[in-house]
């Protein structure tokens, strides 16, 4: 009885280093399936999309987060230091918007800028 004992362990052993191995190699596959995924998908970007959500600049950030400190304080004024204050906070934040650059107005500005001079 003891000599089929030990053959059944042996195949029993058998079996789970062959399946250890396999999931090894299964792992392994994974991994360069996840990588070729991620190559693919950086090869197949459109580069004329554009992020949902495009990063603003550190310097149009902190002068944004300027003008609001300003607000908050209520040292900002519309116009110039001598107009009158803001007290609206949407208008605090186009006031802010427009110093960084950021407004539709500054771009289409900048955009003009470069357009060639009509021929009278």
């Amino acid at each position: 009885m003891k000599k089929h004992h030990s053959k059944h362990n042996k195949k029993k052993n058998m079996v789970v280093s062959h399946l250890k191995k396999d999931m090894g190699d299964f792992e392994h596959e994974i991994a360069e399936d996840k990588a070729l995924i991620k190559k693919l998908d950086h090869k197949n970007k459109d580069p004329k999309k554009k992020d949902p959500k495009p990063k603003t600049k550190v310097g149009k950030r902190n002068k944004v987060e300027k003008v609001m400190h300003e607000y908050k304080e209520g040292k900002l004024h519309s116009g110039s230091k001598h107009g009158p204050q803001v007290t609206n906070p949407k208008q605090a934040i186009a006031i802010a918007m427009s110093e960084s650059g950021q407004s539709a107005n500054k771009s289409k500005k900048k955009k003009s800028k470069h357009a060639k001079k009509e021929k009278r």
